[in-house]
C-alpha cells in the first residue's frame, strides 16, 4: 500500500512539472476576411509580472496549425522549462507572401502584423521585438526568414530549418507560380520575393539569425548559398549542416538547437 501510495505521488509530481495548455484558435484576419486557425501552446508560469517571449513557427508545404505539435510533441515541456510561448499558425500553401496576384492570401500581413497583435492582446508576451523569434520548416523556412527579415522592428530573431531559402531552382513546385505567376513571365517578381535576395539591404547586427539543412536535403545548395552570401556581406549568422533529409526526423531534432539559439537571445533582453 505504501509502495502505491509513493508511486501515485511520483506520477503526479511528473504530471505536475508540466503543466502547460494547448489552446486552439481562430485568429480573424482583416486582411483576408477570414478565420485562421491557430495553436498556441502558453506555458504554465506566465503572469502579468513575468511575461513570456514568443516563438512563431511555421509549417511547410501540404501542413497545417497541428504540423509543429504533432513533429515536436514535447512543446509544452519545452514551453514550461523555458518559460517560452509557441504559436502555430495555418498558412495553408501560401509561402506567407502577401501574393500580388492573388488578394486572397495575404499571409504576410497576417504572419507580421495581425497574429502579432493577437497574441500581445490576448496573453501576456514580451510585446516587443526582444520577445519575438519566427522559424519553420521547408515552405514555412522560407515564410519565417521572408517575414523575420523583412520585419526586424517585429522580430529580433529569425530562423529556418530545411528552408526554401531561394525559390528560384523550383519554378513548377509547390504552388509557388500560383502566388507569383509563372516564373519565366515574371522573373523579377520571381527575384524581388525569394528570400536570399534580402541579404542585400540587411544591416549586421539587426537581428539574430540561424539556419540549418540536412546534408542530403533537396534545398541544400540553396541553404548553402545564402551562408556564402551573408558571409559576403558580413552579416552575423549561425549556420548549420547536420545529417539528415528532409523529414520529421530532422526537424524534431533540428528545432532543439534553434529554440536554444532563441532562448539564449531572450535572455540578453
Amino acid at each position: 500500500m505504501r509502495k502505491l501510495l509513493l508511486m501515485a505521488v511520483c506520477f503526479f509530481a511528473v504530471v505536475s512539472i508540466y503543466a502547460a495548455t494547448r489552446k486552439d484558435l481562430k485568429v480573424w484576419s482583416q486582411s483576408m476576411n477570414k478565420d485562421i486557425p491557430v495553436v498556441v501552446i502558453i506555458p504554465d508560469k506566465i503572469s502579468s509580472e513575468s511575461p513570456c517571449p514568443v516563438i512563431y513557427l511555421l509549417h511547410g508545404h501540404g501542413g497545417n496549425q497541428d504540423s509543429w505539435p504533432g513533429i515536436k510533441p514535447n512543446l509544452g515541456e519545452i514551453a514550461d522549462r523555458n518559460g517560452i510561448i509557441f504559436v502555430s499558425p495555418n498558412g495553408e500553401n501560401s509561402w506567407y507572401w502577401d501574393s500580388p496576384v492573388n488578394d486572397k492570401f495575404r499571409y504576410e500581413t497576417f504572419i507580421s502584423d495581425e497574429l502579432i497583435k493577437y497574441i500581445d492582446k490576448t496573453f501576456y508576451t514580451i510585446d516587443s521585438s526582444k520577445g519575438r523569434a519566427i522559424t519553420g520548416l521547408s515552405m514555412g523556412g522560407h515564410g519565417a526568414m521572408w517575414n523575420g527579415l523583412r520585419h526586424s522592428d517585429v522580430f529580433g530573431a529569425c530562423g529556418s530549418t530545411s528552408g526554401g531559402v531561394d525559390i528560384r531552382p523550383f519554378p513548377d513546385n509547390w504552388n509557388m507560380k500560383d502566388y507569383l505567376g509563372n516564373e519565366s513571365e515574371n522573373q523579377k517578381r520571381w527575384d524581388d520575393y525569394t528570400v536570399i535576395n534580402l541579404v542585400d539591404g540587411l544591416e549586421d547586427g539587426k537581428q539574430a539569425i540561424i539556419f540549418d539543412c540536412g546534408v542530403d536535403d533537396f534545398f541544400r545548395d540553396v541553404n548553402i548559398n545564402l551562408h556564402k552570401k551573408l558571409l559576403e556581406k558580413k552579416i552575423k549568422h549561425d549556420y548549420i549542416e547536420r545529417p539528415g533529409s528532409h523529414n520529421s526526423e530532422y526537424w524534431n531534432n533540428s528545432i532543439d538547437f534553434q529554440i536554444m539559439f532563441f532562448k539564449k537571445f531572450f535572455d540578453k533582453k
